[in-house]
């Protein structure tokens, strides 16, 4: 299973995930790309700004409303 695949049943099964997560999960080291691929077939991500607890930004992306 290709890691765009791997991103794509975890955002259908209503997950959240950051960069760092599709890291550990997925051996993703560009989920910003993985989800851009999605965007072109048509799948609506959403990306949030989210604040971690040591003060960082980072992009939380999720599957949107069709």
């Amino acid at each position: 299973m290709t890691q765009t695949q791997m991103v794509l049943d975890a955002l259908r099964a209503g997950r959240a995930i950051t960069p760092l997560e599709a890291l550990h999960e997925f051996g993703c080291f560009r989920l910003a790309s993985r989800v851009l691929e999605l965007r072109q077939m048509g799948h609506p991500i959403v990306v949030e700004k989210i604040k971690t607890p040591t003060g960082k930004h980072v992009a939380r992306y999720r599957m949107g409303r069709p």
